[in-house]
């Protein structure tokens, strides 16, 4: 919308914006790329070349579980059926599960074994059980696809695993979006995440907790995954809820596990403690008055269609600033709960917040005397103006 006249600036004292708001610290994170979602409103607390495409590591079979998921959901895997190990999947070193190829290993195990295990050659099992060559690299393509479908544009895969490869990387706001996709998808299998061990057939003692370090620090994390590789550093997709809110991200490029733990325990707090929703404006609850020209009053309240609740910083001093835009005078007759102006409401740190306003009220055109009148006070307050290079 354009305006037609100063844009209305509302502030908390003298508004119905009553709730007062402050720029949050900024969080000055030390990983290389971050990208920080609240899940509950959709709002983006930070991004740090969260659109650069980079190595994911073991963040990547984030995608592996995903499309296994929808394999069980449509049919093309169940839980119980027991799968065969390959030699290339028995080949993979790193985190495993130890497998051979004399297993055949039901796929419930194998999604434990990705999810707390991180198990390599569990990938190269799922993998080539879906692709339609059979092959890990016709797997890659299909998750390749997939991902763009997703509406992960900066993800390209060589392989299930995330095993270091020049044309397998990720972008943190992609790995954020499919975190929220699996916790929004397959709710009967996020549970998995929050796992802290899986022993699986006493072959591996030493690789049976899940590395995700905020499990154990009771601020509400379940999930996601970690990563690592001598390119990548190291990282994490993490989920964290308390009360109503949750709150999702990513990050990489931290140079110790110890580093990823601290890093990841402080964005968690840190988006949780300077930030919370607050109700601005209540449903029906005039934000300001609109002129109108030619009506039978000369201006109506311009209201929101539902209450205004947004996440906002909670830390005491500035206030919240918006506008109200609408192009004006606004032109009788107006209908009770027609669109007419916009609230913009701007956090300080944070995404502007667009909103439409309503009329408050109906508006009737003005009458002949009506008319007449602001007709000629248009008039009268036109001759009054001096002709332009008149002295005044």
């Amino acid at each position: 919308m354009i305006a037609s006249r100063p844009l209305r600036r509302l502030l908390a004292a003298a508004s119905t914006l009553a709730v007062l708001a402050t720029q949050a610290g900024a969080f000055d994170t030390s990983a290389r790329a971050a990208f920080v979602l609240d899940y509950t409103t959709g709002t983006v607390l930070m991004a740090k070349n969260a659109d650069e495409a980079m190595p994911p590591a073991s963040m990547s079979k984030l995608m592996t579980l995903y499309m296994a998921f929808e394999a069980i959901h449509d049919g093309r895997l169940t839980l119980d059926e027991r799968l065969p190990v390959s030699e290339h999947a028995m080949s993979y070193g790193g985190s495993t599960m130890f497998l051979n190829t004399q297993d055949r290993v039901r796929v419930e195990d194998l999604l434990r074994g990705i999810i707390v295990l991180s198990g390599n050659d569990a990938c190269a099992v799922i993998a080539e059980a879906l692709s339609p060559n059979g092959t890990e690299p016709g797997f890659a393509e299909l998750m390749t696809r997939r991902a763009q479908q997703l509406g992960m544009t900066n993800s390209t895969f060589a392989n299930a695993s995330g095993w270091p490869a020049a044309n397998h990387r990720m972008s943190m706001r992609d790995l954020t979006l499919l975190a929220t996709r699996i916790i929004e998808d397959f709710p009967e299998f996020y549970p998995i995440f929050a796992e802290k061990q899986f022993a699986f057939d006493g072959r591996a003692p030493s690789n049976v907790n899940n590395r995700n370090p905020l499990l154990r620090l009771n601020i509400g994390a379940d999930g996601l995954k970690t990563g690592h590789t001598a390119e990548a550093g190291y990282g994490l997709v993490g989920s964290a809820k308390q009360g109503e809110r949750r709150v999702v991200f990513a990050m990489t490029g931290l140079d110790s596990e110890r580093a990823r733990a601290e890093e990841s325990e402080s964005i968690v707090n840190w988006a949780f403690r300077q930030f919370a929703e607050r109700t601005l404006v209540k449903k029906g609850t005039a934000v300001a008055q609109a002129d109108v020209w030619m009506g039978s009053a000369e201006s109506v309240g311009l209201v929101a269609e539902d209450d205004i609740t947004l996440l906002v910083p909670v830390t005491p001093g500035t206030t919240l600033e918006a506008e109200v835009v609408y192009t004006g005078p606004l032109k009788a007759p107006i209908a009770q709960g027609q669109q007419l102006a916009e609230l913009i409401i701007r956090p300080e740190g944070l995404p502007e917040h667009r909103v439409p306003l309503f009329a408050e009220h109906e508006v009737a055109g003005g009458g002949f005397t009506k008319r007449m009148l602001v007709v000629s006070k248009a008039l009268f307050n036109r001759i009054q103006q001096p002709a332009a290079g008149e002295a005044m």
